[in-house]
């Protein structure tokens, strides 16, 4: 068996392949590690450039887009390694950026899942907002970083350089024990893209497993490569799947209560996006909300089972405060001045 197996989700990102799939192969210096593209049904170039540049890199060439984690659980399913690498192809690696990861995996077997420091591309002095130094979540299922919170980052001062544990580790560089992550089902694919990586780390926590980042090493993140920040669609996808995973991963007697406040919050938010000119952005949370409810009865069962598997409520990544109130209110804008 591979040891490590690389992938990387392609759709339509010829120009990202061409600039951050050569200096992954020049860094990419671990023994027994595999580098795997995995295309969702481009329409660019992206595979003639890998068939004439990189002939002997493997493809896994899917029918369709299948999205982030539908197609990622599709091209997972065909590797065969000790350690998936999820990496978006966004990323620009460093020298030696892969080692601590398996290292720490290998000395720590309580550890199922890590990520390096994440960086932002065009500013590399600043935590990126996807991951920064870890990520956690608020008790109303809002997640933040080490480095970030909401939508401020923090410059990289070397104040979060301790390798700590982690709720979520993102989806743009994680690496994961490919048993575990069959184990527990994978990623969900009726997310389709966004907030499926702390969905699937919030089913590690409850079940037992640590997550740390280990921020020794460091990416670089461009981030939206997708969808921009600013897409209708985007803000639609992230407010749908965060209600389907606190749905999926609460616990009974919190449950009712919370969903009472996201629905306050997320028609707040809705008003705030409007009133700023942002319309569609507005009507995505509206939409958003109404999807999630039609969606519920095919969630019935994974509730279920994440409930039933789960060996305990209380993490004490997941902060019994609201991210909204320190922000806003209380003008907390810093990791270091919430935890």
């Amino acid at each position: 068996m591979t040891k490590v197996a690389i992938v990387i989700l392609n759709w339509n990102g010829e120009h990202f392949l061409k600039q951050f799939l050569p200096v992954l192969v020049a860094n990419t210096n671990v023994e027994g590690a595999d580098i795997i593209v995995a295309d969702n049904a481009s329409t660019d170039g992206s595979l003639d450039y890998l068939r004439e540049s990189f002939p002997t890199i493997k493809t896994i060439i899917l029918d369709k887009n299948y999205g982030f984690a539908g197609g990622y659980n599709m091209a997972l399913s065909q590797v065969e390694a000790e350690y998936f690498v999820l990496l978006n192809s966004d990323v620009e690696v460093t020298d030696n950026w892969l080692q601590p990861l398996i290292s720490y995996l290998d000395a720590n077997n309580e550890v199922v899942a890590c990520q390096p420091k994440i960086k932002a591309f065009h500013n590399k002095n600043v935590f990126e907002h996807a991951g920064a130094a870890g990520g956690f979540i608020d008790f109303l299922g809002f997640p933040f970083c080490r480095g970030r919170i909401l939508s401020k980052t923090e410059e990289d001062k070397g104040q979060y350089d301790d390798v700590c544990d982690i709720f979520w580790a993102t989806g743009a560089c994680l690496v994961i024990r490919s048993e575990i992550f069959r184990k527990v089902g994978g990623l969900d694919d009726a997310f389709f893209a966004h907030m499926e990586e702390i969905d699937l780390c919030w089913r590690l926590n409850a079940r037992g497993y640590r997550i740390v980042c280990i921020p020794q090493n460091t990416v670089y993140h461009v981030g939206g490569g997708t969808l921009p920040i600013e897409s209708p669609h985007k803000t639609y996808l992230n407010f749908r799947n965060n209600l389907l995973m606190l749905y999926k991963n609460l616990p009974q007697q919190s449950l009712s209560k919370i969903m009472r406040w996201r629905s306050v919050l997320d028609y707040m938010a809705a008003i705030q996006l409007f009133v700023t000119g942002k319309r569609k952005n507005a009507a995505a949370v509206f939409k958003a909300r109404k999807d999630f409810k039609a969606m519920l009865p095919n969630f019935v069962d994974k509730r279920n089972e994440n409930i039933l598997y789960a060996t305990k409520i209380n993490c004490p990544e997941m902060i019994q405060k609201s991210i909204i109130w320190e922000y806003y209110f209380k003008k907390n804008k810093k990791f270091s001045q919430i935890q």
